[in-house]
């Protein structure tokens, strides 16, 4: 993997070699692409990067970011991408859900928080902090706020002024 245009990319033949225990998984990428790709005309949905091989030198090896790895997994024929493919369905599918009744995002919010471990009073304040910060954002567009460092800079001060740093500075804090 490597960190590109502010995000991680990973190297695609070696999902493709993880998901199909090819002996060849670069001539098995070529069949992919050639089949899901080149034949339909479409533009490919990968990058070029330099990564390092086993024999420590760098090469220009096809990469691809998390979303565009689903699409790629979606074109693998292999029992073992069978899983990742009912998973992306479901959670399609559940997102369709939401669309049609919101309050189901928030519950699954909840539910996430609370596999994860944290305790109830912390999600509650959590989802009332979601809820708030909501509020907040949605006022600062009716007043012509932009998105972007307007919204970095009245965050900020909103940090200094409640915990006496800003996010950048807990960040500092929190990385030690």
């Amino acid at each position: 993997r490597i960190w590109h245009s502010n995000e991680w990319y990973f190297s695609v033949v070696d999902v493709v070699s993880a998901l199909t225990d090819s002996p060849t998984p670069r001539q098995y990428w070529g069949k992919v692409k050639d089949r899901e790709f080149d034949q339909l005309e479409l533009s490919p949905i990968w990058v070029q990067l330099r990564l390092k091989s086993a024999d420590g030198k760098q090469y220009e090896t096809d990469c691809a970011n998390t979303e565009t790895l689903f699409r790629i997994i979606q074109s693998i024929p292999s029992p073992k991408a069978e899983p990742f493919k009912m998973w992306l369905a479901k959670v399609g599918y559940e997102r369709v859900q939401e669309i049609e009744d919101p309050e189901l995002g928030t519950k699954r919010t909840r539910a996430l928080y609370k596999a994860k471990g944290y305790p109830d009073g912390w999600v509650e304040k959590r989802m009332r902090g979601i809820e708030v910060r909501e509020t907040l954002t949605d006022e600062w567009q009716k007043r012509g706020v932009k998105e972007g460092k307007e919204y970095s800079i009245l965050t900020a001060e909103i940090a200094k002024a409640t915990f006496g740093i800003t996010p950048s500075q807990h960040k500092k804090y929190k990385d030690l």
